[in-house]
Parts: C-alpha cells; sequence; structure tokens
C-alpha cells in the first residue's frame, strides 16, 4: 500500500494525481531592508512633554511599531514598476530623570517614510466578486483596480540612540507637525505636544522590513488528494481518560541548554540593502 501524502516536503518517487487551477495571490516582487533612521523627532504626549521641560536626562526604555501606511503609484516612466511609499508610526517610551528623583517613564510617537520601487506587472482587467460589502449587506464589493497590492512586514525598531536637546539648537525642518491617523493617536491617551516645548526628544532607529508586491492570479499546481485530518477531535469532558501528568512530565526532555550555556553563538551576516529611500 502506497504511502499517504500529507502537507510537507514531498518525495519524488510520489506519483502526482492531478493538476488543480486555483485563485490565489502571486508575489512578483519583493526586497528586504535594514533602515537606520538616525534622529527622528519623537511628539510626546502633554504629560510627557512636562516632565521632559524639567529633565536633565534621558535613558531609552523601547520602541513598538503602532500602524504602517501604504501607499501604491505606478511609475510613469517604466511599465509594471510601482512606487511603494510606507510610513510607519512608533510609539517611543523613556525614562526622563528629573534632579535626584526616581525617573518618570515618558511616551511619545515617532513617524519614519520610506520608499520603494517593485515590479508588479500589468493588468486591465476590473475584478468583480458576488460577496457583499463590509459596511452593506446587500451591495456586493466594489470593483478591484488593477494596481497590485503592497504587503509590508515589519518587526519592532531597535532604539540604536536617544537624545534631549534644547528646542534653540533643533534643525528648522525640525518644527514642524505631521498628519497622525485617528487609530494612532488614540493609543496615547492624551494630546500629543508638537509646539510650546523646551526639550525635545530625538530617536535613531534600527528597522528590519520585508516589502512585497501582490496580485491575484490563477495558478496551476500539482495536487496529491484531498487534505482529510487525521487527527481524532478530543470530545472527552476532562471527567475520563485523564492522563497521568506525571507521566505527562516524565515525556519532557530535560532542559539542558537552560542550565549550560553555549560555548558558541551562531550569527547570520545580514543582506545589503535593496531598497531606495
Amino acid at each position: 500500500m502506497p504511502e499517504k501524502v500529507v502537507p510537507g516536503p514531498v518525495c519524488e518517487e510520489r506519483s502526482i494525481r492531478e493538476a488543480v487551477c486555483i485563485h490565489t495571490k502571486k508575489i512578483f516582487d519583493s526586497c528586504k531592508d535594514k533602515d537606520c533612521v538616525e534622529d527622528l523627532r519623537v511628539f510626546p504626549t502633554r504629560c510627557s512633554q512636562e516632565v521632559l521641560d524639567r529633565a536633565q536626562s534621558i535613558k531609552a526604555r523601547g520602541a513598538e511599531l503602532l500602524f504602517a501606511y501604504i501607499d501604491v503609484e505606478p511609475v510613469t516612466f517604466n511599465r509594471g514598476f510601482y512606487t511603494v511609499d510606507v510610513r510607519y508610526f512608533y510609539r517611543v517610551t523613556a525614562d526622563a530623570y528629573v534632579g535626584a528623583a526616581r525617573p518618570v517613564e515618558v511616551c511619545g510617537l515617532a513617524v519614519f517614510d520610506k520608499r520603494a520601487v517593485l515590479f508588479g506587472s500589468e493588468g486591465s482587467a476590473k475584478i468583480f466578486s458576488s460577496q457583499p460589502g463590509d459596511n452593506s449587506t446587500e451591495f456586493q464589493c466594489c470593483p478591484q483596480t488593477s494596481v497590485p497590492t503592497a504587503v509590508v512586514e515589519a518587526v519592532d525598531p531597535l532604539i540604536l540612540n536617544l537624545k534631549l536637546v534644547d528646542v534653540c539648537e533643533c534643525r528648522p525642518c525640525d518644527c514642524g507637525c505631521v498628519d497622525i491617523p485617528p487609530a494612532v493617536a488614540a493609543c496615547f491617551g492624551e494630546e500629543l505636544v508638537s509646539a510650546g516645548d523646551q526639550h525635545r526628544m530625538f530617536v535613531t532607529l534600527g528597522q528590519f522590513s520585508i516589502i512585497r508586491m501582490e496580485r491575484d492570479t490563477q495558478l496551476l499546481i500539482p495536487a496529491y488528494d484531498y487534505c482529510v485530518p487525521s487527527k481524532d477531535c478530543s470530545c472527552d469532558d476532562g471527567s475520563q481518560g485523564q492522563e497521568d501528568p506525571c507521566e505527562l512530565f516524565r515525556q519532557v526532555q530535560f532542559p539542558v541548554n537552560s542550565f549550560f550555556p553555549p560555548n558558541t553563538i551562531t550569527t547570520t551576516s545580514s543582506a545589503s540593502q535593496c531598497c531606495c529611500r
């Protein structure tokens, strides 16, 4: 009896049962980047700004990526290519030291803009769907345009540097404000300050990201069989058939690495930058 085919690596001796046409998103182009963003102005909350104006020094705590706004536009002089403009919104937290007292936690918003140029192919068909729209059960989804979809994957950034600067020492370009989406502003719970301050906070971030360009398409792929679940669903209510917890514990391998640190640490070299900024 031949071995049953399951999801995972496929051996060469397994025969393909049929070719199946599926509708999915195909990745036409992608890139990864490691950005070092220097001296981003942090717009603190009202209470945080009052602390910063009296602070003598600050120390970084962490940075969180809250949201990324993505805009895709075709490149007029290069068919099939598109510019992907990404605006990252970060929440930066730090400890502010006022005199000899214990540090006070402060937080604020930092914004970073990034641009990449990727190939997304061309398409002129308008796509209609019988699926109802999100805001109504009576009207169907609006037709989709031929512009491909840009997807951004990013992790929380690393704070590489954080400094406190007097307003008189700031550059002219540091005095402007940014358009903050309501959902991002709601993450701080109070008003963000962009003017009328004495001290300003600037952060340098290290951001890892992957940007890819996707488009709906139909692909012909090999199929082996229907994917039938092989595991039974447990219907036990807990009163019967309980396994011995000590027996389960005996099956757990001893965590040797937790007690004995490794002699060497494997590192991987970072990839070169491939995006435009």
